[in-house]
């Protein structure tokens, strides 16, 4: 590693041919890819104590942790943290749009691949039927731990799907209408789930969880819940890391080269005031201080003002300080 030495650049932009001298550094270590064996990468992740102990309280309670705070301070990455200390698997993710359904999140019935099977003189209709990120956390289970899952930006979701979820929640079962009209003798399907190839069993059309999932739900407070599902939910709200926790975060996050981080340390903590001062000024993410102390690990200069625009630019309007 560079220990803040300026360094060549990578791409030169003067239409200049490729030059095999010039080697592609590493990436920061939250941008590598996943071990062959599919191990979860685990990535550093502080919270003060009140916020562990509110986190702790929506576990305990297998109610949802509802998560709020400015756009980029760890929300989503909080669910992953959880379910790698906790070992619940890989984070079931259901992404929330406006146009996302329930229906969505529940399963999904391909009825024209179905047709096409049906002519061809079989009928499998458990092929044809995958259960959503939701479905999946309620059907299944990690090593005989819950699955997590994470309900991503519920504040952008139609309105009443908050409401919709309400009993999904609450009595941790739904029904696939497809399965529920078959007749007596097809009582027990078998059918996909996401992420893997598992198949699980469908009685009577219903599923039901065996253990109850623990869902985090992140909002960036765009608009407000209604109160009955405020009511079921464990809230917790995310504040702005301060710069001695921020310290604790960079040294958690290049962990692996401390003694280089130290020789730097100096300028890693002028980086540091930087951020805090923009962060002031709107929105900035802990992660573009992460990706900002990575650029000075490998001599890059981050300070630069068109690099601060680019790497340190503020989330919400987009402008360019």
């Amino acid at each position: 590693m560079n220990s803040g030495r300026p360094q060549e650049r990578l791409f030169r932009g003067d239409g200049g041919g490729y030059d095999d001298s010039v080697p592609l550094p590493p990436p920061p270590p939250w941008r590598r890819p996943r071990p062959d064996d599919g191990a979860l990468r685990r990535r550093p992740y502080l919270i003060g104590e009140k916020q562990a102990d509110v986190v702790n309280a929506a576990l305990r309670l297998r109610r949802p942790l509802l998560v709020t705070g400015d756009p980029g301070i760890g929300k989503s990455s909080l669910a992953h943290a959880v379910a790698a200390e906790l070992g619940l698997g890989p984070v079931l993710v259901w992404p929330v749009n406006t146009r996302a359904t329930l229906t969505d999140a529940l399963y999904r019935y391909d009825a024209i691949g179905r047709l096409r099977e049906r002519k061809d003189g079989t009928d499998d209709i458990g092929s044809f039927v995958r259960l959503g990120p939701l479905g999946t956390a309620l059907a299944t289970q990690h090593e005989g731990r819950p699955r997590l899952l994470l309900i991503d930006e519920l504040d952008k979701s139609d309105l009443d799907l908050p409401n919709d979820l309400l009993f999904v929640l609450e009595e941790g079962e739904f029904t696939v209408p497809e399965l529920a009209r078959l007749p007596e003798g097809q009582s027990e399907i078998a059918v996909h789930v996401q992420g893997s190839q598992e198949r699980v069993l469908v009685r009577q059309g219903t599923v039901r969880c065996r253990d109850f999932p623990v869902v985090v739900i992140t909002s960036n407070g765009e608009r407000q819940f209604p109160a009955a599902f405020l009511r079921r939910c464990v809230r917790l709200e995310l504040p702005k890391p301060e710069r001695p926790q921020l310290e604790e975060i960079v040294r958690a996050h290049f962990a692996q080269d401390l003694q280089e981080l130290d020789a730097q340390w100096p300028r890693v903590q002028e980086l540091i005031k930087a951020f805090t001062d923009l962060r002031d000024l709107g929105d900035l993410a802990t992660d573009q201080l992460l990706h900002a102390v990575h650029l000075l690990r490998q001599g890059v200069q981050p300070e630069a003002e068109h690099l601060r625009k680019a790497v340190l630019r503020e989330l919400r309007s987009g402008g360019g300080r």
